[in-house]
């Protein structure tokens, strides 16, 4: 997938590195890379990030360090209660090299390679409440904050999220196009999607789309629609009280066996299963 390259360098400054708070009603679908590397804690908020070519909803606790250039999004559920929060931040290879030369900083230097590949962190309530103070902090306590950050993580057991390093191709010649997709999607997908009418929406044919699509996701067409409309359905499982069938139909299935079968597929359990355990 071509992403869009997003300029921190603009964005922070002066600073030594970039650190916010990010509040919107939702994380909105933006196929990006950039050279920093990046450490994203979600607050609050629910949906699905993309990391290379791995898939996978996300939710309260995300919290996930990425290596340089390695193209990503976290898209929210737009139909949320309260709005999604998030803290970024967001440091140049050149800043953290200097401390990388050191015997005491070997876990930290494993991790930033191992970071090309994505690391997901489990939340812990320390390690929130010091990002938070990050955000305020001044000086170069600012700067020993962050190293603290990063070494502790270094430490801690993670989980790497793509099984294969992701070689991205830095260029934006198709980013506007397939953003254009993905944000269709995501606004149709509890009515009935056809081919032509995505394929349409860049000038494509249905056959060219096809092959469009797959080499810039690494899923088909129908897949992606499909992690699109169990992650809702997951969602309405869990917080609401609408039945099954209701479930299947407001997230465009248009039979309830279909539903069954591609939610068993994608979750490992049923629907009725997946509501009692979750």
């Amino acid at each position: 997938m071509k992403a869009i390259l997003e300029d921190i360098q603009l964005e922070k400054g002066t600073a030594s590195f970039h650190a916010y708070l990010v509040e919107v009603p939702f994380f909105e679908f933006k196929w990006h890379y950039h050279p920093e590397y990046e450490l994203t804690y979600i607050i609050k908020g629910n949906g699905f990030r993309i990391l290379g070519n791995t898939y996978e909803n996300y939710t309260n606790g995300d919290f996930v360090l990425l290596g340089s250039n390695l193209p990503h999004t976290w898209s929210g559920n737009s139909n949320q209660s309260e709005n999604s929060q998030a803290i970024v931040i967001q440091f140049s290879h050149e800043l953290i090299q200097s401390f990388l030369n050191f015997e005491e900083s070997e876990h930290l230097k494993i991790m930033l390679e191992q970071a090309k590949r994505g690391i997901q962190f489990t939340p812990e309530k320390e390690i929130a409440t010091q990002l938070k103070e990050l955000l305020t902090a001044k000086g170069m306590d600012r700067i020993l904050q962050l190293i603290s950050i990063l070494d502790v993580l270094a430490k801690k057991t993670n989980r790497i999220i793509n099984p294969n390093t992701f070689h991205n191709i830095l260029s934006t010649k198709n980013e506007l196009r397939i953003n254009k997709v993905c944000h269709y999607i995501q606004n149709n997908y509890n009515s009935a999607i056809q081919l032509k009418q995505v394929a349409d929406l860049i000038f494509l044919t249905e056959s060219n789309f096809c092959k469009f699509f797959k080499k810039a996701t690494g899923k088909t067409f129908s897949d992606y629609v499909n992690e699109i409309r169990i992650n809702e359905a997951c969602r309405l499982l869990i917080q609401s009280e609408k039945t099954i069938n209701q479930i299947s139909f407001e997230c465009g299935f248009e039979t309830l066996s279909y539903f069954n079968r591609v939610f068993l597929k994608k979750k490992n359990s049923t629907p009725s299963n997946y509501r009692k355990i979750a």
